[in-house]
């Protein structure tokens, strides 16, 4: 890649010059963690083959520090898909349950704005449909940073909330149903063609709050892609043309979901494995009453402490969810 990147004419096409270099500096940091993880370890080895007792305490401190941070390149492996590195973007959806699922629907949009903020990575709201009374009814936001659609992918499904309803006079017990999907950001280098003779384009004033400037002038952006039914819109932001990007890079995310989703169902239908392509049932349920429990009924993995979810503590239904998934392939192959 470096030799590739010394070449006349490299950057005669910028966009992919600088797709290939964000490339290659995130394989020399990778290769440059392992180079020092190496070189401390064989520190460390000739430290202890001098055998002094005064080096003990130092040797001790240094190999635990290895171990930690060896364990956290061992979960790395586990970002084994293709796009496992790539930016993310993310949709929620309300489901059933009326104005407690926008409310919830709501939730979860910040409740993911907070894990990208905690994880150091940048998040941008694409596109919003409020609710009438309360909440949201949709929402798609981009999280970009390294591993984001990694570890969001664990995010994909309905996830349901029980409490006590602030929209119900009576404040009985309600269950409201969201879904989430979750695409990764593949805009800048993926082998897809999209024919604009397969595009149809509508342009319309947006709906939502955004100020005069949205309001007076179709700004928003709907795009239809005709061979495959698939619909996106983006009216965040203030220029027609940037909201045309954003949907666009949306559409080809979406795209490039749905042709990997054939491809893991044709290769599970070889091997004789059954693939559910739909969401199916529930992956998550958030319980604030008559107790407090978030619980995923995939891995089992949950925790008594829910404020601390909703304010994006996400990472050991994450990390559960990998692990599971490396069992599973495992006992496919």
């Amino acid at each position: 890649m470096e030799e590739r990147a010394a070449e006349p004419g490299f950057w005669d096409n910028p966009d992919a010059a600088q797709a290939e270099m964000k490339k290659l500096a995130a394989l020399k940091e990778e290769i440059g963690q392992f180079d020092l993880l190496s070189g401390r370890l064989r520190d460390a080895l000739e430290l202890a083959q001098m055998e002094d007792d005064g080096l003990y305490a130092d040797l001790a401190n240094e190999m635990a520090q290895l171990s930690t941070e060896v364990e956290q390149l061992d979960f790395r492996s586990m970002f084994s898909g293709i796009y496992d590195r790539e930016d993310a973007i993310l949709a929620v959806h309300a489901g059933a349950g009326g104005t407690d699922a926008q409310d919830w629907a709501q939730m979860l949009q910040r409740m993911y704005l907070r894990w990208a903020e905690n994880e150091g990575y940048r998040s941008e709201i694409l596109s919003l449909t409020e609710g009438e009374e309360a909440g949201i009814k949709s929402t798609m936001v981009s999280i970009a940073g390294r591993y984001a659609f990694g570890y969001l992918k664990a995010e994909r499904g309905v996830h349901r909330l029980v409490r006590l309803s602030p929209f119900d006079a009576a404040h009985r017990r309600h269950t409201s149903f969201v879904l989430v999907e979750v695409w990764p950001d593949v805009s800048e280098a993926v082998d897809l063609v999209i024919n604009e003779s397969d595009l149809q384009i509508d342009r319309y004033r947006a709906a939502s709050a955004g100020g005069q400037h949205v309001q007076k002038n179709e700004t928003a952006i709907r795009i239809t892609h005709l061979p495959t039914g698939l619909v996106v819109s983006c009216q965040n932001e203030r220029s027609q043309k940037q909201n045309l990007e954003s949907a666009m890079k949306v559409l080809r995310a979406r795209l490039l979901a749905l042709e990997h989703q054939k491809q893991e169902e044709e290769v599970a239908a070889l091997k004789g494995v059954h693939v559910d392509a739909g969401w199916g049932n529930q992956i998550r349920s958030y319980v604030l009453h008559p107790y407090q429990m978030v619980k995923d009924h995939r891995t089992d993995f949950e925790t008594g402490n829910t404020a601390a979810v909703l304010e994006g503590r996400l990472n050991g239904f994450m990390e559960a969810f990998l692990r599971f998934m490396v069992v599973e392939a495992q006992a496919v192959q």
